[in-house]
């Protein structure tokens, strides 16, 4: 069953007299319990993609098929109830509440979503501990490492439940070794069904993922299955 669909999606931006096209026409079908990588160089029109997957923004032409809903035309308070349902997202900086606990920045989309203040600190709780840091629930984030803090965004991410987790470059700000464990959450994360889109950069991130999208030029340059999956397990182990 496909969760996403998009059909001959194009973008274009009007910057004064100039008219930007960063996406031209993009036609993808993307499984539900996939995980698939967006891959490119500065401006081939990853993040405009990620941005429209992710219903942060819409397309100027084309349709856009999330979970068999038509999101291409919707509103403004439409789309962020579909982000709020459906969509969890990872970001390079984390993007935490500074002066919040773990639990809290975790519980933070269930007050949208109308949950009890005693589900929420159950649901935040119960994430926090499939991401292994309920020891760190009543840490701010400036009392977290890095990693710690991607795992709290991570866990923030799917106390919703969302159909889609949706990471932008989420080793991005990462050294090595983090990156891999956090690589190795996601594997996990995607192991017991979920679905994951990622978008990056980095060749070796990339690797993890089962398939990958290459986009140049607000095109498709290449679609492919990854033969070469890397584990983060066998990396973990040459970093010893």
């Amino acid at each position: 069953m496909n969760i996403i669909e998009t059909h001959n999606i194009a973008k274009r931006y009007v910057m004064g007299t100039e008219v930007i096209e960063a996406l031209k026409s993009i036609t993808i079908s993307i499984q539900k319990g996939e995980y698939v990588a967006f891959m490119g160089p500065s401006g081939s029109g990853k993040s405009t993609l990620m941005n429209i997957v992710g219903c942060l923004d819409t397309p100027t032409s084309g349709q856009y098929i999330l979970n068999n809903q038509d999101v291409s035309r919707m509103g403004e308070n439409e789309l962020a109830e579909v982000r709020n349902k459906e969509i969890g997202f990872v970001f390079q900086t984390f993007n935490l509440l500074p002066r919040q606990t773990s639990l809290e920045n975790v519980a933070l989309p269930l007050i949208y979503a109308g949950y009890s203040k005693a589900d929420r600190i159950e649901k935040a709780m119960l994430a926090l501990k499939n991401v292994g840091l309920e020891n760190r629930a009543g840490h701010r984030p400036n009392e977290l490492s890095g990693g710690q803090r991607q795992r709290v965004a991570v866990a923030r991410a799917l106390v919703n439940d969302p159909s889609i987790l949706l990471a932008d470059e989420p080793t991005g700000n990462l050294d090595t070794k983090t990156s891999y464990e956090i690589m190795d959450l996601f594997d996990q994360i995607h192991s017991k069904g979920n679905t994951v889109i990622m978008v990056t950069h980095e060749e070796d991130i990339a690797e993890y993922a089962h398939r990958i999208i290459r986009l140049r030029d607000g095109l498709i340059e290449t679609d492919r299955q990854n033969a070469n999956i890397r584990k983060a397990q066998a990396l973990m182990q040459s970093l010893e």
